[in-house]
């Protein structure tokens, strides 16, 4: 019985016995592990540890950074390396490259800088396999090197960011800069990386931070994040709507809070893209972006910076929806510069671009309220506000638009011409408002002899008033000099003599 009992319980190994069963499995365990994880010789032990590491090393780490291979010395060249070592010693050299030196010390600088070209030159060259060990290691490396904060502006203006007068400020560190830049770029353009995998790198922090970069003093920085950001929005169809509520984060603080940024024009560079490949019918977010991000940018003062880049912005959206050409007409009249000049000039071409795209259904919705700021703008005191104005004529769809509502037009604009035509000070609007005026003759004669009529009569209305008002002044002025001084008036106290000696 008791020999029965003690023939089931398992025999006890020799030590010999013990080494030699997990010899075979200990080359596999160091390399797996060979980050300081200890084996015993006790064997339900080290089971029990294996199976906690695995459970930990594949919940922390990707199934191909766990597989793990002996590391490469970071400073060999990838001519002398085998192609199974290359993908090893390409993380080497970019987990050398985050380290960050100090300006003063050009060796490590030199070397660094060295290092990068090289694996500009690898991915370059389409070795290079974006495993998900190297697309962590390249989303580290660009952070540590480009993510950073700028120092606090300086610049004398209260105006957003650069303006023409003022020369741009470069970036000490461009020189490395650039490289890693570009090595970003052609990591996000590489044809057989995996979005699916780089998504979990090139996060929502990485693109905020990414963003954040955009208000560099620096215009070449700037112009490599234009075309980053563009290859993001491109390749990771995820992050695309947080892209977009992103920006409109930026420009809604730009607007209503600072007012200054640097990399307004450039990100209105990259929508003017985005917008032309909006699907049709507009969804509602996108128009949303055009009312409350697009229309009211036109308020800085420094609007001059990006107008350019705006005002094609702004005729995407109505090339995609020609109702909203009536929105933003109304929101230039409801941001329209009265004192600033030079504002009002961009607003009067744009309005022109915006125009031609105008149907006359949208036309006839705002044309009052718009060529009274118009009639305003011929009789400006300012040439080339009142010039350019008058050019609007010349446009062959304004013109036809205006002809066929000239009836509505004519007595808005009609005593605006009267008035240039008797004492603007400046020549050449004199003339131009002289051949409008013809112009409307040969349009319509009927029309501009009523309007004549009519600008007359409110003319001599205007004088009756104003002599009424002269003469009701002058009658007050009269009674009041004959009216006595009333009794209860105290006339002027004269100061107490002193009865004390001082």
């Amino acid at each position: 019985m008791i020999k029965q009992f003690l023939s089931k319980l398992p025999r006890k190994l020799p030590k010999a016995d013990q080494v030699d069963s997990l010899g075979g499995d200990s080359g596999n365990i160091n390399a797996n592990f060979s980050n300081g994880f200890q084996c015993t010789n006790v064997g339900s032990a080290l089971s029990s540890k294996l199976n906690v590491v695995k459970r930990v090393s594949s919940a922390v780490f990707p199934t191909s950074i766990a597989a793990g291979v002996e590391p490469v010395e970071a400073h060999l060249s990838f001519k002398d390396v085998s192609n199974s070592q290359k993908p090893n010693l390409f993380v080497s050299k970019l987990n050398l490259c985050c380290e960050v030196h100090d300006y003063s010390d050009s060796e490590k600088q030199d070397l660094k800088r060295q290092t990068l070209i090289e694996l500009v030159d690898f991915v370059s060259s389409g070795s290079a396999k974006f495993t998900e060990p190297a697309i962590a290691a390249v989303c580290k490396m660009c952070s540590v090197n480009l993510f950073r904060v700028f120092p606090p502006k300086y610049r004398s203006n209260c105006g957003g960011g650069e303006t023409e007068d003022e020369e741009p400020i470069f970036d000490p560190a461009w020189s490395y800069l650039q490289i890693v830049y570009d090595l970003l770029l052609r990591f996000i353009s590489y044809s057989s990386l995996d979005a699916k995998v780089a998504k979990k790198y090139i996060d929502h922090s990485f693109i905020v931070r990414l963003l954040d970069l955009f208000d560099s003093e620096d215009p070449r920085e700037r112009d490599c994040l234009k075309t980053i950001l563009h290859r993001i929005y491109g390749k990771f169809m995820v992050h695309r709507p947080f892209i977009r509520k992103a920006v409109s984060n930026i420009i809604y603080r730009f607007v209503f809070e600072t007012e200054r940024h640097n990399g307004i024009a450039e990100l209105l560079e990259i929508f003017g893209s985005v917008i032309s490949g909006f699907a049709l019918p507009l969804k509602e977010e996108h128009k949303m972006f055009l009312w409350r991000a697009l229309i009211p940018l036109h308020k800085p003062k420094s609007v001059g910076i990006y107008h350019q880049q705006l005002t094609y912005c702004v005729v995407q959206f109505i090339d995609k929806d020609p109702k909203l050409a009536g929105t933003v007409i109304k929101g230039l009249l409801k941001y329209w510069p009265i004192t600033n000049s030079q504002k009002e000039l961009m607003f009067i071409s744009e309005l022109e671009e915006v125009l031609e795209m105008t149907s006359m259904v949208e036309f006839q919705k705002i044309m009052v309220p718009l060529f009274r700021r118009i009639g305003c703008c011929l009789n400006s005191s300012h040439y080339q506000v009142a010039e350019r104005a008058h050019l609007l004529w010349n446009n062959e769809h304004v013109l036809n638009l205006i002809s066929h509502n000239r009836q509505v037009i004519l007595p808005l604009v009609f005593s605006a011409l009267e008035r240039n035509a008797q004492n603007h000070w400046n020549q050449a609007v004199l003339n131009l408002t002289l051949n409008l005026r013809r112009m409307f003759c040969e349009m319509d004669e009927e029309l501009v002899v009523v309007c004549q009529h009519k600008l007359e009569e409110e003319d001599s209305r205007l004088r009756v008033a104003a002599e009424k008002r002269r003469l009701t002044w002058e009658r007050l002025e009269t009674a009041a000099g004959l009216q006595p001084l009333a009794g209860n008036i105290l006339g002027p106290v004269k100061p107490a003599t002193c009865s004390v000696a001082c």
